[in-house]
């Protein structure tokens, strides 16, 4: 198998633009994408497109957009963690030698969706769905769960979202640039207690594009290639097997195959991209990452470990609460955020020094699923 490089990220603005067509949103994540990486867009490959309320063949509807025609295409869905599971396939194409170099965009329009201001419905078959187990009510007993055996507060889970909102006030593609307290964090619509509104993402239009290449390749277009030093996809387990709903499984196992494919130690990760739909989420990941011990989740969110200038930053993008989260966009985004801080190109919101970085996806909701799919990418510079 081939070392993997990320050569070229692009994305769209991210936001609520129901005038604007998944071809338009991607072309201009491809676009730039294409013109980060400094090739013609000739010389791609191959390539896979992600977008979960779709009509068909995503990636010739994106890419006729740019002049690419004529190759290896393919359409990839795995509900929040399909952008990902998409970048996972290109890079076994890349590694195993089929091609030296492809793209990956994700896309999707959540405000010309079938779902558009609602929450996403449940399958006809989906028993818990129907009763009622949307995906606000699931964090929300996770949630309570946190506070009855981590000692967390309704405070805590606010700062989360204070904490996103603060970095993606940094981040020109973020939907929202506002920053807020703890107080109106609190006072926003209840959800589902204790979640509030501003604890939940956002409804979001945008799209995302990486560029990936071997090494051969990159090393005629970049002094500074960026490698994936381990790519993993896992699907969930039966959910009568979860044993904690403070833990996703899935994840922690995905966790672990990745730091043992990359080589690496938990502990040596400069910073970290996750899902983080909902501010109580967030924290069950530090868990599953291994960012701290089991138990003291709580512990690193309040010590400031997690914030721009911590430790080991979470979401500097502003993650899925602030930036927002086009479903299949946001596993290409992340990675391409970390990318972007291993080259020292992330702005206001960079991360001094970052050599290593994680992004982290999840996804996916059906009757006796803990979850459908989990994907973690780990790079370095």
């Amino acid at each position: 198998m081939r070392d993997v490089f990320v050569l070229g990220v692009g994305q769209s603005q991210f936001g609520k633009m129901p005038d604007r067509s998944i071809g338009s949103l991607g072309r201009e994540a491809a676009l730039a994408a294409i013109t980060d990486a400094g090739i013609p867009a000739r010389e791609i490959e191959v390539a896979y497109g992600s977008r979960l309320y779709a009509d068909m063949i995503t990636a010739q509807t994106v890419l006729k957009e740019v002049g690419i025609t004529r190759i290896e295409m393919m359409s990839i869905e795995n509900a929040c963690a399909g952008g990902a599971s998409a970048v996972r396939a290109l890079w076994k194409d890349i590694a195993a030698g089929f091609y030296d170099v492809g793209i990956v965009v994700g896309v999707e329009s959540m405000t010309t969706s079938p779902v558009a201001g609602k929450l996403i419905p449940p399958a006809k078959d989906d028993l818990e769905g129907q009763l009622g187990s949307a995906m606000p009510v699931t964090f929300a007993l996770m949630a309570n769960r946190l506070m009855e055996t981590h000692g967390a507060t309704p405070e805590d889970f606010a700062q989360v979202s204070v904490k996103s909102h603060d970095f993606g006030a940094l981040n020109p593609k973020a939907q929202y640039r506002k920053r807020f307290t703890v107080e109106e964090v609190l006072a926003s619509r209840p959800v589902v207690d204790p979640i509030t509104l501003l604890q939940c993402c956002p409804n979001t239009d945008g799209a995302a594009a990486v560029i990936l290449c071997s090494e051969s390749y990159a090393r005629r277009y970049t002094r500074q290639p960026i490698r994936i030093m381990a790519s993993v996809l896992q699907s969930g387990d039966y959910f009568h097997r979860k044993a904690d709903l403070t833990s996703f499984e899935v994840g922690a196992r995905t966790a672990a195959k990745a730091y043992e494919m990359a080589g690496v130690d938990p502990r040596d990760i400069d910073l970290v991209e996750i899902h983080d739909a909902f501010t109580a989420e967030e924290l069950v990941h530090y868990e599953d990452l291994q960012l701290c011990a089991r138990g003291d989740a709580v512990g690193l969110l309040r010590s400031g470990a997690t914030s721009l200038g911590g430790r080991v930053p979470v979401n500097p993008s502003g993650g899925l609460l602030s930036l927002g989260h086009p479903l299949s966009s946001s596993g290409v985004r992340n990675i391409g955020e970390i990318a972007l801080h291993l080259r020292g190109e992330a702005g206001e919101r960079q991360v001094p020094g970052a050599k290593l970085g994680l992004a982290q996806m999840l996804g996916g909701n059906a009757t006796g699923l803990e979850t459908g799919a989990c994907a973690i990418h780990i790079l370095s510079r």
